[in-house]
């Protein structure tokens, strides 16, 4: 008798392997980077590009300015950066020592800041790092005075896309004894960071906690506030209402360290819808331009930025195409001329390079993402930094064509009017038009673009 395969729509194979092993194990799965799944992106919008109605800029001979000015609120020294491209926060601990060192020679190289996140600031990372965003996280792992005087700017962490609502987890194979050192807490031991901070429950209190982090820093420095997109209308407004001068919305596609996939997968919004309901938040208060808008979760090329920004963003950050400059997923290591294939490696982990997400196991194969000290060493800083260099001239590059191809000499001119989508569901999302059309999904008939 012939063997039938009928598909089954509710359990195909990714669920029954889950349930099998969720069945044999009693254990929810772990991983790193964000989510797989497929959600309207920047992907689903184009560049409505000058022709007849408008006039492009000539790339060899006109300029095109990328300068982004962060934290003109409050602070007295606002952070000035040379392109709106930022490196978003992840820790020591999640990543190597190395690896931090590799991302600030890389950022300072390109004028852009680079943020430190949960476990604390490392010496190489300061050192590497002309302007460094402090993070102040819900564990306080890490988190001293003396470091928080030697930042550029601060940045509260009320959560994060990957998992908005929950805490970060570093398991124990990453804790060293200078990670644990670091956090104050046991080597080798599973850590788990707190999901919400110990000194406050609402807005009230962090407008209370921002003040203190201003008069600790003499109003010098700007302060972020950092939430993962889920409520982000009111977020941002409570964010602003509490004091903050940047506001950073991290979409549901970002993440780069160790998370339960149930987080990934099932929490929070994706970037596209977070960045049109932060703009219009600011708008509503009336403080569009004056507290400045970072967006993250899936930025990956030069487009993306440009889609950022035209939707209103001051500036992106990037995760995962930071580890993936630095070799993440690749077959060999950035390793300055020995290129040994590590293949191998990855199959130990029962993967193959391009389909890793193994971040929380600590074997990174290619010394990303590892505290073991041989495989730390397939990282070389000098090799890391000229690649993650070169990845963010290059999306400056791209960010720029696009604004000189839509006529503007500042990529900070790109607007929302510039863009349709290719989707109904992008329209909605982004509130622009469908392409060909001039309606926006979701849109009162009384309201632009309804109908």
């Amino acid at each position: 008798m012939a063997i039938r395969r009928e598909e089954n729509s509710l359990y195909g194979p990714d669920v029954l392997a889950y349930i099998q092993r969720a069945a044999e194990h009693g254990v929810y799965d772990i991983r790193g980077l964000g989510a797989k799944r497929r959600v309207p992106h920047f992907d689903d919008l184009v560049f409505l590009t000058a022709s007849m109605s408008r006039y492009p800029l000539e790339g060899y001979r006109e300029r095109c300015t990328t300068k982004t000015v962060l934290g003109t609120r409050h602070a007295k020294k606002p952070i000035e950066l040379a392109i709106p491209i930022t490196v978003a926060g992840m820790s020591f601990g999640a990543l190597s020592a190395r690896s931090k060192e590799a991302i600030g020679r890389a950022a300072t190289a390109v004028g852009t800041s680079t943020t430190t996140g949960d476990g604390g600031m490392t010496p190489e990372e300061r050192e590497s790092s002309k302007t460094l965003v402090y993070q102040c996280l819900p564990s306080r792992y890490g988190f001293n005075p003396d470091d928080l005087r030697k930042a550029d700017a601060i940045e509260v962490v009320v959560g994060q896309g990957a998992k908005p609502g929950g805490g970060g987890m570093l398991l124990g194979q990453k804790i060293t004894e200078r990670v644990a050192a670091m956090r104050t807490l046991p080597a080798g031991i599973d850590q788990r960071s707190a999901c919400r901070h110990p000194d406050w429950t609402g807005p009230d209190d962090l407008a209370i906690k921002i003040v203190e982090l201003r008069e600790i820093t003499d109003w010098q420095v700007p302060i972020y506030v950092k939430i993962g997109a889920s409520r982000v209308f009111n977020d941002v407004k409570l964010a602003v209402k509490s004091g903050a001068d940047v506001v950073v919305v991290d979409g549901m596609q970002g993440g780069t360290a160790a998370t339960q996939q149930v987080f990934i997968e099932h929490a929070g919004i994706p970037t596209l819808p977070a960045v049109r309901q932060a703009v219009e938040a600011l708008e509503e208060m009336g403080v569009y331009g004056e507290v400045q808008l970072v967006v993250s979760g899936g930025i990956r090329t030069g487009a993306d930025v440009a889609k950022a920004l035209a939707l209103g963003a001051d500036a992106v950050s990037i995760g995962q195409g930071v580890l993936m400059a630095l070799g993440c997923n690749a077959p060999r290591p950035l390793d300055g001329g020995t290129h040994e294939d590590v293949s191998a490696d990855y199959a130990k982990l029962g993967t193959e390079p391009g389909y890793c997400h193994h971040c929380q196991s600590g074997r990174c194969p290619v010394g990303v993402t590892t505290q073991d000290p041989s495989l730390e060493l397939r990282l070389e800083p000098t090799e890391g930094a000229r690649a993650l260099r070169n990845y963010l001239n290059v999306l400056t590059m791209e960010l720029t064509t696009l604004a000189r191809a839509c006529g503007k000499s500042n990529v900070h001119h790109l607007e929302r009017e510039d863009l349709v989508a290719l989707t109904v569901e992008a329209a909605a999302m982004a509130g622009v038009p469908l392409a060909g059309t001039s309606w926006i999904p979701g849109r009162r008939s009384s309201e632009p673009g309804g109908w």
